[in-house]
C-alpha cells in the first residue's frame, strides 16, 4: 500500500506521463507560477535561502520552454524565445537582489502567457 505522498508522486508522474503537449506547457507554466509565489512570500519573509531555491525553480522551468521551443513553427517561435529569454534575465536580476516588484511584474507576464495558451489549446 502506498503512503499518501507516494501516491501522489504516483498521480502526478502519471498525469505528466499521459498528458498533451498542450497540456505539459500549462503544467510547466503552473509550475513557474507555483514558484515564484513561493519564492515571494519567502522573500516577504526575508527567508533568502528558500526565495533562492524557489527562483531557481522558475528560472529551470523558462529554461525548459526556450529548449523545447520549435523553431520550425516559424516566427512565433523566435519571438517566444526572445519574451522567454527576457523573463528569464528578470528572473535572475530580481533573485539577485530578492525585488518583490520584478516577481509580481513576471508572475503576471506568465499568468497572461499561460491563459492565452489556455485559450488555445
Amino acid at each position: 500500500m502506498y503512503q499518501s505522498s507516494n501516491a501522489y508522486q504516483v498521480y502526478a508522474s502519471n498525469q505528466v506521463n499521459t498528458a498533451s503537449r498542450g497540456r505539459l506547457l500549462l503544467i510547466l507554466y503552473d509550475g513557474a507560477l507555483k514558484f515564484l509565489k513561493l519564492a515571494k512570500a519567502a522573500m516577504e519573509q526575508k527567508d533568502i535561502p528558500r526565495a533562492n531555491e524557489n527562483m531557481i525553480k522558475a528560472e529551470n522551468i523558462i529554461v525548459e520552454l526556450m529548449q523545447t521551443l520549435n523553431f520550425d513553427a516559424g516566427e512565433i517561435a523566435h519571438s517566444l524565445y526572445s519574451l522567454y529569454d527576457y523573463i528569464y534575465r528578470e528572473m535572475v536580476d530580481a533573485n539577485i537582489h530578492k525585488d518583490i516588484e520584478k516577481v509580481d511584474h513576471i508572475y503576471s507576464m506568465l499568468q497572461e502567457l499561460r491563459d492565452t495558451w489556455e485559450s488555445i489549446i
